[in-house]
């Protein structure tokens, strides 16, 4: 690896000395940094770059690792892989749980023992790349199965699907949705078509999905594989589905066909019937983690899963941290939408 091409680490610490020791040792490893004194600075750099992983300091003046972090699983989706790991000197409990409850992926305890940071970083790029590669084959398997939908077998197969499909041109036009996407468009609950492409019911919804999906397409038009989850809410009450959004780049063996976006929709909590035994052998998961998977994805909050487990909200914050590990996620709508992808996709009717 050259150094140009060697990972990119963001270094987000408001302490000059410590911000410029760990670039240091981030060097000497073989690492490229960037660093900023607050989240302020962390944001105008990443304006300009994309690191493999940001390293960031709870308590900063301005706009603390807190503020950073939402601000990134909000409005960069493109980062939502990118592993963010805390530095703190805060060890109390809840303010771990705190972290991994917005997505963090794991945290440091200051004074920082530079041979763990070290060995945190290369663990968690390590598991990006098996994740980007894992999802990588999938997207090449869905983009294939995709491809030609003037085969009406192709058409059928989709319709077996519990899972709502909604297959989009490079110009964001309706090419094909399934019976379920065209029951719940129907239904008008969750989604609608609105000049010929999809849409949501509920304002707020409506434009997190189209900005999600004009992401997408954007990905898609330069060639990168990009999936972005999106809840979608009734305006009537609280039931939502979860939407996701994938980019489908050009296939590199079928130039004439244009980059598309593909939507998958979960069904609406009442009929979502997760498989446990199917979905603890899809993701390698326990029995506690199974469970707490199978009540997030028919629409519980996690709140609701420790009463209902008897268990504490910090054991499920515990939980909710490896099922973000073995699913490559890092957000609790990414992971329902993935879950749901799995054991939900062939109709059982």
């Amino acid at each position: 690896m050259t150094p140009a091409e060697a990972p990119l680490i963001l270094v987000v610490e408001d302490e000059s000395a410590l911000r410029t020791d760990i670039a240091d040792e981030l060097h000497e490893a073989g690492y490229r940094t960037a660093v900023a004194a607050d989240g302020r600075q962390a944001l105008n750099l990443l304006a300009g770059i994309t690191p493999d992983m940001v390293l960031c300091d709870i308590t900063m003046p301005g706009l603390d690792g807190y503020g950073l972090l939402q601000t990134l699983r909000d409005k960069r989706p493109d980062l939502a892989t990118t592993p963010f790991v805390f530095l703190t000197a805060l060890s109390e409990p809840r303010h771990v749980v705190e972290g991994k409850l917005m997505g963090a992926d794991d945290y440091l305890v200051k004074p920082v023992d530079y041979d763990l940071m070290l060995a945190t970083v290369a663990a968690r790029l390590r598991q990006v790349d098996r994740i980007r590669q894992h999802h990588g084959g999938e997207i090449r398997d869905l983009r294939h199965a995709l491809t030609n939908l003037s085969d009406g077998g192709a058409a059928q197969a989709l319709d077996l699907i519990a899972l709502g499909v909604v297959l989009l041109d490079d110009r964001l036009c309706l090419l094909h949705a399934n019976r379920a996407a065209r029951a719940m468009a129907a239904e008008g609950q969750f989604i609608a078509w609105h000049r010929n492409t999809i849409s949501a019911s509920e304002p707020t919804c409506d434009r997190a999905l189209r900005r999600a999906v004009a992401d997408a397409a954007a990905a898609a038009a330069t060639g990168a594989e990009r999936v972005i989850g999106v809840t979608l809410q009734r305006a009537t009450d609280t039931l939502s589905v979860s939407a996701l959004v994938c980019a489908l780049p050009r296939p590199p063996d079928n130039p004439a066909v244009p980059p598309r976006v593909a939507v998958f929709l979960s069904p609406p909590a009442h009929n979502r019937r997760v498989s446990e035994p199917l979905l603890a052998d899809l993701f390698g998961l326990t029995p506690t983690e199974t469970r707490v998977a199978a009540a997030l994805a028919g629409g519980a909050r996690p709140a609701d899963v420790a009463r209902d487990l008897g268990i504490s909200q910090t054991t499920i914050a515990f939980h909710m941290r490896n099922l973000f590990q073995k699913t490559g996620t890092n957000r609790q709508t990414d992971l329902v939408a993935l879950i749901l992808a799995g054991p939900m996709m062939i109709d059982a009717r």
